[in-house]
């Protein structure tokens, strides 16, 4: 039998492993016994860096809001607020989902919701989509209910599109581009 090859195991290239299962197979190819063999080492292994799959999953929701929240900070960078804001981020959103649909899914369920990393993970998310409605002037519980509308507007879409829920033969991204232009003209006082 052949030695493994040594490789630098620690927390970031496990979670880059996972990253790949899933956007390739789906968020519950992650097992212990798939990322051991992807990464050519025994399962055991994982534990000194996880609490078992558990662990992985937690820390695959914390990377995958973190992930999530690069890309809309990029796209967001160096936009004026308002229309042109919620237009990059809602456009950045559906491109993170369909480019990383294992990681999205990821995003989307946390094993723990009151566990404090995942909510500083996704609070991270939520303030940047306050500042980008900023100048819309509404009050607090109207952003509120601004961003949990237009999640819903973007994780809808986006659910319903990688489950090939639109079978009419018309532009995807020009329906993604006009629903949220109208969530946008509602926003408006």
């Amino acid at each position: 039998m052949s030695p493994r090859p040594k490789i630098a195991l620690d927390k970031n290239t496990i979670m880059i492993a996972a990253a790949e299962l899933a956007n390739v197979h789906g968020s519950e190819y992650v097992t212990l016994a798939m990322l051991a063999k992807k990464l050519n080492i025994k399962s055991p292994s994982l534990y000194n860096h996880f609490d078992g799959l558990p662990g992985i999953k937690r820390e695959m929701a914390i990377f995958s809001l973190q992930k999530l929240y690069i890309s809309l900070e990029e796209e967001a960078e160096g936009k004026a607020h308002g229309d042109e804001a919620v237009l990059a981020l809602s456009q950045a959103y559906l491109t993170f989902a369909r480019t990383n649909p294992g990681l999205y899914e990821f995003a989307l369920s946390a094993p723990d919701p009151s566990d404090e990393q995942v909510h500083e993970a996704g609070k991270k998310i939520v303030e940047l989509v306050v500042s980008a409605i900023g100048p819309f002037d509404l009050s607090d519980e109207e952003a509120i209910h601004a961003v949990r509308g237009l999640r819903s507007l973007m994780h809808g879409f986006a659910s319903l599109e990688q489950r090939r829920g639109f079978g009419m033969p018309l532009n995807l991204d020009e329906s993604y581009q006009l629903a949220v232009a109208a969530f946008i003209k509602g926003l408006k006082k």
